[in-house]
Formats: structure tokens, sequence, C-alpha cells
């Protein structure tokens, strides 16, 4: 599957803009994993793009990815791709573990991804100066995007087998290479 491919997967399914930002995120940490852990950036960022693409028609458990899969099967998509999609989600766990840096790297970002953008939208500065410790301090709001499962976030980084705050940093970083796409790049302006 091509970035391109998957752009357009994305975009017949997800209507919503959040959730096309956060698959830009995630596409971008997965790039970011795939030059850190000795991936392939483009099969990484295309998992990374489409692995929520199912979610705004079938988001509950199991038919979220589920569906997904059965989408990307009958498209003949790679089955890496598509196991990759399903490892994501702790209910698939059982037949698709995430034994691989691939699927690690995909359950690492995912929540982290959607928290750093959440941080980004209360400061001023956006990602601009973002760190890990700024982030942390968040983490530690529990009303603070109280959505996000903050286990999750520390599971991923053990998962990688990386220090809490060097992971935050990885997606810190992937995402200011991207900021005008996920709507930060104007600091102190509106997002």
């Amino acid at each position: 599957m091509t970035r391109e491919e998957a752009w357009q997967l994305l975009t017949e399914f997800t209507q919503s803009e959040s959730l096309i930002k956060h698959a830009l995120a995630v596409e971008a940490a997965m790039r970011h994993y795939a030059g850190v852990l000795g991936g392939d950036p483009d099969l990484w960022g295309v998992v990374g793009l489409i692995h929520d693409f199912d979610y705004e028609r079938w988001p509950d458990p199991p038919a979220h990815t589920r569906e997904g899969a059965r989408i990307l099967r009958e498209r003949g998509v790679d089955e890496e791709i598509v196991g990759a999609v399903l490892s994501h989600a702790d209910w698939n766990q059982e037949q698709w573990p995430r034994d691989r840096p691939l699927r690690k790297a995909l359950y690492a970002v995912d929540e982290l991804c959607g928290f750093v953008m959440a941080v980004a939208y209360v400061r001023p500065e956006r990602l601009d100066g973002m760190t890990a410790k700024s982030v942390r301090k968040k983490l530690k709001q529990k009303a603070f995007a109280a959505a996000v499962n903050r286990e999750d976030i520390q599971r991923g980084a053990e998962l990688l087998g990386l220090p809490l705050d060097e992971h935050i940093d990885h997606v810190i970083t992937a995402l200011q290479g991207i900021k005008e796409q996920l709507g930060f790049g104007n600091p102190s302006g509106p997002a």
C-alpha cells in the first residue's frame, strides 16, 4: 500500500478533521520511530496513517480494527499492515500480539500523539519549545484530556524499552516536523 492509497482510504472513511490530524500525527511518529528502530519509514508511516481509518464508522470494540482489517484484506493490503493495525487494540492481543517493533511502536505512539496534541492546543507556543517535562506535568492532571489512557502511554514507553521522557521527546520531535499540517504553524495564533 502506498502513502497515496493510504491517504485515499483514510479520507474515504474519515470525515472528522481531528481524526485526520490524529492519523497524520501517528504517521509522523511512526516514520520517526522507523528511523530510530530500523524499520521501513514508508511501511510504518502507512500503518500510522490508517490505524484508525475505520473508527468513525465502527468506534466500538471489537468492530473497530476488525472491520478495518476486513476492508484492508478485501483490497489486497499486505498482511503485515493488517496485523499491525489489529495489534494496536487491546481486544486483539491474543491473535495479533505486539511482538515486533512495528506493532510495539504503533501502540506506543497512538495515545501519546493524542495527548501531546492536547497539550499543544493549550500552550501559547503550541508545539514550539514543548518538553517532556511539560507533557508529564499535564499527565498528572487527571482532568486534562481525561479520555487519554495514561497507563497506555506508560506501557508504550516500556514496550519500546525507553524511559517515558525519551519516548515523549521522540513524539514531540516527530510532531514538530509536521506542525503546520496539524494546525500548529502559527505560535500564539489560532490553531
